[in-house]
């Protein structure tokens, strides 16, 4: 084989790891498997995919190697492959934010519309948790919550959140926190606690990042 041909197959072979992040859908499940290991059904429930296309799209990063399984009895669990995925995706976000600009437009209008501009760093967060003087929730699923989560947060998902307004502490100011920046939870529920008279920010990022930038957690 000569040079240009070997040259050629490398790049051929790199396409299909950019092939399979070519994806919205797959870029959702990468995401989404950053938080932890789980089944197929779970991600096709989370991504509000139909169970035959989640497979599909995991098959396709599972080929690519970005995903691999694991057997838990009868089931098969979904995980990233290795660190250098979780670095890779978060490398393709962060190129996303400061490269398109529409992105960063789009989270703007919407925050601006949900009222939910205000947010604290990681730094930040984890001097308050020190000094005790905020009440962090988590308004991913409890699954999600389960699996780890930034240390004395306390499991409140978005979805359950109206229902639990009398369980959050009064006079003191409240972070949400969900996946990521991408993931609009943690703005939904900082939405829900302003409108009924609490204070509230977001985590800037998520669980994902604060778990990289190794700040304290609790997993269970």
């Amino acid at each position: 084989m000569d040079t240009r041909t070997f040259k050629t197959s490398l790049y051929q072979e790199l396409a299909q790891v950019t092939k399979a992040l070519s994806n919205p859908s797959r870029l959702e499940i990468l995401d989404l498997l950053a938080q932890g290991t789980f089944p197929v059904e779970y991600i096709a429930e989370q991504t509000n995919l139909p169970i035959a296309n989640t497979s599909q799209h995991l098959q396709v990063l599972k080929k690519s190697g970005l995903v691999k399984t694991e057997k838990r009895g009868k089931y098969k669990y979904y995980q990233l492959a290795g660190e250098s995925v979780l670095d890779t995706w978060c490398a393709l976000r962060k190129l996303g934010f400061e490269q398109n600009s529409q992105i960063k437009s789009l989270l703007e209008d919407f925050r601006n519309h949900r009222d939910s501009l205000d947010m604290i760093d990681s730094d930040e967060l984890s001097d308050r948790i020190k000094n005790e003087d905020v009440f962090v929730i988590d308004v991913r699923p409890e699954e999600e919550y389960n699996l780890g989560h930034i240390i004395n947060a306390v499991s409140c998902p978005q979805k359950t959140l109206n229902d639990r307004l009398d369980e959050l502490p009064e006079g003191r100011e409240i972070v949400a926190y969900c996946r990521g920046p991408l993931c609009l939870r943690a703005d939904e529920a900082v939405h829900i606690l302003r409108r009924e008279g609490f204070q509230a920010k977001r985590l800037k990022n998520g669980y994902m990042d604060w778990l990289a930038a190794k700040k304290p957690v609790s997993q269970q």
